[in-house]
């Protein structure tokens, strides 16, 4: 590698001689602290990566003589430092890597050679569904259901697992890919040891990700910069090739204040997530300033930048200060790598403390964080805040025009059903809340909306009411650690006594694994096409996502999906309207049971580093079902010609030693032309 800038140096920390390309070097002749936080990850990495080819000098300069208002217009090679993937996306990557060892051996090599260059690590979190909810035997009864339904991928991942090396699968059952990521795979800075083994002889970079799901950017939370790509992207960055992009604009969010008692996280990030939409920052880098994020624990954070892709930017980073530090030492990370972050962040200008410089930003946006106020997004898009207390207003508001077009069809129907369900006769309306689900990395990696949602069961159920009858209630916690810590404050048997049981660990109701309604509301709302309603704790609320007899989907904090399901409908007014009565008929409020902040406080001991490190001990082992999978054996995978779904790819088929020269392409077109709000 070139060394133009001779920013080669070592940093000394945990008795070791650190080898780093020093940002603190560039200081003398250029103002490093002009460049936000993310350019300045952007610059080691070009730094560290200088060959005179792919990255020259003219493109470390490109970065250093950065113009925060020019549209972008000039291409660097990024190259992250490893790749994370769900089994959704990831399957198809490890398939053509299988393709390859097979490509490799028919060309006389070997197939050993074919491995991930960059650690890629895989967790199995998107195949889990709320088949079976509402009873100690949910979480169960849905494991089985998901290794029967999910059997060959499952074999396939399983054999990947053992055959690659620089390959890790986190089996299901364990939790969210990117509660995991924050919570136990992220590195913040890597130490890597160098050739010779020896002591002294250690690499120290910053982490940075590419992923195969859109909300990879939970991770910038901790300061890590990183992304999600498409399959092919992250197949070249497992390879160890650089990704190509424009210098970015940097959009500017400075945090002041504290929330307010009464408003949470979730309520915070749908705020941003307005604003940020409404500005426009597609293609865009937004990084987190200012003195309020002294008052932002590590947890709100990462909730905000898991809502990346909702406002559209390409990240949403925070930079690395002593709450950093704070979350990593509660997580379990080891205090030899909290010393390296430490004596790394501030050696190469990227710790953040009170009072500091602004950087230069493309343009500034500002939020006092105490005019934040509970809110709600939707019916169908997460940038649509609606404040709780125009909640009902609101929903009547969008309701209508669904009732006036279905009275233009069916000018007898009525917007209300009886319907009779164990053993239960109840009505379902217009308005009726049919899924009530805890869910989703966004909110389910937070501990002070989830012990939030414990305390208001708490309350609920020692005022004797519960949810409604209608309403299918779920906990998908995001990992191992939360069931942990709400066991610990006696919260789990509150949550199951209204009936939120733990129903699985992965994305449910947040990716449309909501599972099927009971076929007599099903029926119901079919038959009468009536406008049912979910609310979940998610990122994702777009028209059918969630599920498709479901016509209006609101994302809300985890206290508030509670009260919900509760409430049984968005007819009801929480600020106002009573959520049910209690055993002696009085009527009981949101008010009534909401928990104080002390109390979230107070409850939040129940968190400690042991119960992070017991969990993610043994990550990679997985349970019973996951043992007893029949795994093919070898290098080489075994194809099933009769499979449906694990299929040989034929990119490399007839390939010879000689390569084809490549030609233009002819007559191609688009496959499909998408609206705005259709996702992948």
């Amino acid at each position: 590698m070139t060394d133009s800038f001779q920013t080669l140096t070592t940093l000394p920390c945990n008795q070791r001689q650190y080898q780093i390309n020093s940002l603190n070097a560039l200081a003398t002749s250029y103002d490093i602290d002009r460049l936000p936080y993310s350019l300045k990850i952007l610059l080691e990495n070009l730094l560290r990566f200088e060959d005179g080819i792919n990255v020259t000098r003219a493109d470390i300069e490109a970065l250093l003589k950065w113009n925060p208002t020019a549209t972008p217009d000039y291409e660097i090679s990024f190259t992250p430092s490893r790749v994370i993937m769900q089994d959704f996306t990831g399957v198809p990557v490890v398939v053509d890597l299988a393709a390859m060892r097979d490509a490799m051996v028919k060309l006389g090599g070997s197939a050993g050679h074919i491995n991930p260059l960059s650690p890629a690590e895989l967790v199995i979190d998107h195949s889990v569904q709320v088949d079976k909810y509402g009873t100690a035997d949910s979480l169960k009864e849905n494991t089985a259901i998901e290794f029967s339904r999910n059997a060959e991928r499952y074999a396939f991942l399983r054999w990947g697992q053992t055959a690659f090396q620089n390959f890790k699968v986190v089996p299901p059952n364990t939790g969210i890919v990117h509660q995991v990521n924050i919570e136990y795979l992220a590195r913040v800075i890597f130490d890597v040891q160098g050739n010779d083994k020896s002591n002294n002889n250690h690499i120290a970079y910053p982490d940075t990700v590419v992923g195969t799901d859109s909300h990879t950017t939970m991770v910038n939370g901790l300061g890590v910069l990183g992304w999600g790509v498409g399959g092919i992207e992250a197949e070249a960055a497992m390879l160890g090739q650089p990704v190509t992009m424009l210098i970015p604009q940097v959009i500017g969010f400075k945090l002041n204040g504290q929330l307010p008692s009464g408003s949470t996280a979730t309520d915070l990030v749908l705020t941003i997530t307005e604003m940020l939409r409404k500005h426009g920052v597609v293609d865009k880098f937004v990084e987190f300033f200012g003195d309020g994020l002294s008052n932002l624990p590590l947890a709100d954070r990462a909730t905000i930048s898991n809502m990346s892709p909702e406002f559209g930017s390409t990240c949403a980073i925070f930079p690395i200060d002593r709450e950093t530090l704070r979350y990593l030492e509660l997580t379990g990370r080891s205090a030899e790598q909290l010393a390296l972050i430490e004596a790394y962040a501030k050696h190469q200008h990227l710790w953040r403390e009170n009072g500091q410089r602004q950087a230069d930003y493309t343009a500034v946006l500002e939020l006092d964080l105490t005019t934040v106020e509970p809110s709600i997004a939707g019916p169908k898009r997460p940038q649509d805040r609606v404040p709780l207390r125009v909640a009902k207003e609101n929903y009547l508001l969008n309701v209508k025009k669904m009732i006036d077009d279905r009275a233009a069809k069916a000018p007898t129907a009525t917007g209300a059903v009886a319907v009779t369900t164990d053993g239960k006769q109840f009505m379902v309306r217009d308005g009726s809340v049919l899924i009530a689900a805890i869910t989703s990395c966004t909110n389910t990696s937070n501990p002070a909306v989830m012990l939030a949602a414990g305390l208001l069961a708490r309350k609920a159920r020692a005022k004797g009411i519960t949810s409604k009858p209608w309403v299918k209630t779920s906990l998908a916690p995001g990992s191992r650690v939360v069931t942990d810590y709400l066991e610990k404050a006696k919260l789990l048997d509150d949550l199951d006594a209204i009936g939120f049981y733990v129903v699985g660990y992965g994305c449910t109701t947040c990716i449309g694994n909501s599972g099927p309604l009971k076929p007599e509301i099903s029926n119901a709302v079919k038959s009468h096409d009536l406008v049912g309603c979910a609310v979940l704790s998610g990122n994702r609320n777009f028209e059918g996502r969630v599920h498709p007899e479901v016509k209006m989907n609101y994302l809300a904090s985890p206290p508030l999906v509670v009260a919900y399901a509760l409430a049984g409908s968005l007819e009801v007014d929480l600020n106002k309207d009573p959520l049910g009565n209690d055993a002696h008929g009085k009527p009981v409020y949101l008010k009534d049971i909401w928990p104080t902040p002390k109390e979230v406080q107070d409850i939040m001991t129940s968190l400690d580093s042991a119960m992070f490190k017991r969990s993610y001990a043994s990550v990679y082992t997985g349970d019973t079902n996951w043992n007893n999978i029949q795994v093919p054996q070898g290098q080489l995978y075994q194809w099933d010609d009769s499979s449906t779904y694990v299929k040989h790819p034929p990119y490399f088929e007839d390939m010879t030693m000689q390569l084809t020269p490549a030609a233009d392409i002819h007559g191609a077109r688009a496959l499909a032309l998408l609206g705005d709000s259709v996702t992948t």
